[in-house]
């Protein structure tokens, strides 16, 4: 059964709070414009699942303290930079139900604002002379700007097989998650092999994380009317891998002609979705989906059983099995 996500924050509410009030003060800035945009940016904030992560990990392995605090600062801001980027380079004018930056300011200035969260993200890590956050998170950055350009590369040709699509992945959203478990261990623990194994326990979830995004453009029963937005955009999600790769040489040369070249028709991208829904693929998925949170699992038995750990459990299930 999937915990509501205020049980879940219940317990690190108190570590929750003081973060708050420490990251609103990150985003600070003397400039006018920029103070107001940062305001909008905390006002509009999402589930924080990634801080989350931080301080449930960081409490696994020890006792909180102020450089997880840090911690938890610069992924949320590094997080939130790659947000502000991620919507100029998509065109997009909406994030979470709110304007996104650059539909209200402008292309411009959100790319100027990504600029200054990423700076003041390191600048967090580098005055509290946090050196091996600074270096895990960065990491995840790069691994997350080299996802995205081989996703473009391989969209070009709709020829990606599991490998690829799973490196992508790994490199552009579990690579942030990762981060944050690993960040977070890193704050209370110097052992290690520990931070690696929460590292990996993130990354496992990333993966799982973005599988579940990817069924939901299939309209999965769930959901209810199909999206295809994923299609649209020419991306290649696993339940199409598997269904491409498991039909005839003649079927496959149709549906990828209607993803190249009528991605931009309902009817099309409708009958996109109908032959994958009807080839298993979103079952296949579902079914890869269990598997990486189970290996998630595995590496968390490593550690006592505790409500910390029963709550980092919790938030794998909210995360894996969200309707939205």
């Amino acid at each position: 059964m999937v915990q509501s996500l205020s049980t879940i924050q219940g317990v690190i509410e108190t570590e929750l709070t003081a973060f708050e009030a420490r990251f609103r003060e990150s985003m600070r800035s003397p400039v006018p414009l920029l103070d107001k945009i940062t305001f909008y940016i905390v006002r509009r904030k999402g589930k924080q699942v990634r801080p989350m992560f931080v301080f449930l990990s960081a409490k696994l392995c020890g006792e909180v303290n102020d450089a997880t605090y840090t911690a938890a600062s610069l992924v949320e801001l590094l997080h939130t930079a790659t947000l502000v980027h991620d919507d100029v380079v998509d065109d997009s004018f909406e994030r979470r139900g709110f304007f996104s930056i650059n539909a209200l300011w402008k292309n411009k200035i959100a790319v100027l604002v990504g600029d200054y969260l990423f700076s003041q993200g390191m600048l967090v890590a580098l005055r509290n002379k946090q050196y091996r956050l600074l270096e895990i998170v960065s990491d995840a950055v790069k691994a997350m700007s080299e996802g995205e350009l081989l996703q473009i590369e391989k969209a070009r040709r709709l020829d990606i097989e599991e490998e690829i699509y799973y490196e992508i992945i790994r490199q552009k959203t579990a690579s942030l998650i990762a981060s944050a478990c690993g960040a977070g261990a890193a704050s209370t623990n110097q052992d290690e092999a520990v931070i690696e194994r929460m590292r990996l326990f993130g990354e496992k979830i990333g993966i799982a994380f973005q599988i579940r995004d990817d069924l939901f453009d299939f309209g999965t029963d769930d959901v209810g009317k199909p999206l295809g937005i994923d299609i649209k955009e020419k991306k290649m999600t696993l339940p199409l891998i598997y269904a491409l790769k498991n039909t005839t040489s003649a079927e496959r040369r149709h549906i990828i002609n209607l993803i190249r070249r009528h991605s931009e028709k309902p009817d099309k991208v409708r009958e996109v979705v109908d032959f994958v829904r009807a080839s298993g693929g979103l079952e296949y998925a579902r079914q890869a989906m269990r598997d990486f949170r189970s290996q998630a699992f595995e590496l968390l038995k490593s550690f006592p059983e505790s409500p910390v750990r029963q709550a980092l459990e919790d938030l794998v299930f909210f995360v894996t099995d969200r309707e939205r």
